[in-house]
């Protein structure tokens, strides 16, 4: 599904638009001088393959640190690009300073990377050439503490967990984003302001595969506990009402959908991976619910024909294979460094990383064919702990 948009470009159609132009600084590169655009002698190896980005989510000035991957699947670091934003810390949190899945967004269809400051509440967008790239804008977000973001075609979603909760709606265009007036819509969440504000905040913005849905999870808010599901109009903005799918007492954390369209949900309360039915009407129809055996289960990764979670109350991923019709078969769990939260796969499948924000560490995994991972290394992000937010490319 394509969805046709107009809007107005003109200087009061866009909110807070400051285009920036920064390239990424290269130090702190792979080992023997770096790494060169050319990749000729004297500039390092060429950058071949996949690129990794990951986000530190600092509170004294938020970056985006670039990797490359290698053959094998081990990381190099590029280089770290500031967002021109603050990060954020959500009371109560500590190995995710954001609660949250996907403050950390890629668009390879526009070449583009979406970061959130959640200190500063604005989104920044980059350019992206491989492994480099350039501050391109730094936007209102619409909201107060961005946490997560969600792009299909030329629309991005910024999910605001805080203040007045709310997802906001912007338009992609010639690299920057424009403000879709009139797409705001209120959770009907209270925050509190105590130690339990990190599990009583929204989760993740998500699309549905064709785009004519939008899903917020509500985690374990007193009015939430569910999954919103907004129908998303030709003019690209959100019904006035979403349609809550009530999951009590399971925390709603993550999502992500498998090859035949179906939701996949992290569910922190039971410590599973829940697969449903998404209908047209916005309601949800439960296929499959199978526990991790591990405790803290939230994020989800796709890779390839499997789902990869972050428990981050064991220290470790756990995998799913998809079995047919929504059905999931447990392959067991794996460790990790300290504080895992999230995690990003090469497109290809071939290789998963895990986010752990215990100590600011990307621990690097190659997938068999079967499932089962292999640790090829690790690499620590500087300033990253309590981070969360890394795409593969």
């Amino acid at each position: 599904m394509r969805i046709m948009i107009r809007v107005a470009l003109g200087a009061g159609a866009v909110l807070g638009l400051a285009a920036v132009a920064t390239p990424a600084a290269h130090a702190g590169g792979a080992p023997g001088g770096g790494w060169g655009h050319d990749g000729s002698p004297g500039h390092g190896r060429p950058v071949h393959g996949h690129v990794v980005f990951v986000q530190t989510d600092a509170v004294s000035g938020n970056q985006v640190v670039s990797y490359a991957a290698g053959g094998d699947g081990t990381l190099s670091e590029v280089g770290a690009t500031a967002t021109g934003g603050l990060g954020g810390v959500l009371n109560g949190s500590v190995a995710d300073h954001l609660g949250s899945q996907g403050s950390l967004a890629a668009d390879p269809a526009h070449g583009l990377l979406y970061a959130v400051n959640a200190g500063s509440n604005s989104v920044s967008v980059f350019d992206v050439d491989g492994p480099w790239l350039t501050l391109r804008q730094v936007v209102g977000s619409g909201g107060t503490f961005p946490v997560s973001v969600a792009v299909h075609g030329d629309l991005v979603y910024v999910l605001n967990a805080l203040g007045t909760p709310d997802v906001t709606g912007f338009v992609q265009s010639g690299g920057t984003l424009h403000r879709l007036w009139g797409s705001t819509r209120a959770l009907g969440l209270a925050v509190p302001t105590d130690s339990t504000q990190f599990t009583s905040t929204p989760g993740q913005v998500a699309f549905s595969p064709n785009g004519s849905q939008l899903l917020v999870t509500t985690k374990n808010n007193p009015a939430g506990n569910d999954v919103d599901v907004f129908a998303v109009g030709p003019d690209g903005r959100p019904s006035a009402q979403p349609v809550r799918d009530a999951e009590p007492g399971t925390v709603p954390f993550a999502v992500a959908f498998d090859a035949a369209g179906h939701l996949v949900l992290g569910e922190a309360g039971p410590s599973s991976l829940a697969t449903f039915v998404l209908r047209h009407d916005g309601t949800l129809v439960p296929l499959d619910n199978v526990a991790s055996g591990q405790p803290g289960l939230c994020w989800v990764t796709v890779a390839g024909p499997f789902f990869f979670t972050g428990n981050s109350g064991s220290n470790s991923t756990s995998g799913y294979a998809q079995t047919g019709g929504g059905h999931l078969a447990l392959l067991g769990s794996t460790p990790t460094d300290p504080g895992t939260v999230d995690g990003a796969a090469t497109p290809d499948g071939r290789f998963l990383y895990v986010q752990t924000g215990g100590e600011g560490i990307v621990d690097e995994f190659a997938v068999s064919p079967s499932g089962s991972l292999d640790n090829v290394g690790s690499v620590t992000v500087p300033g990253a702990v309590g981070g969360e937010g890394i795409a593969a490319w």
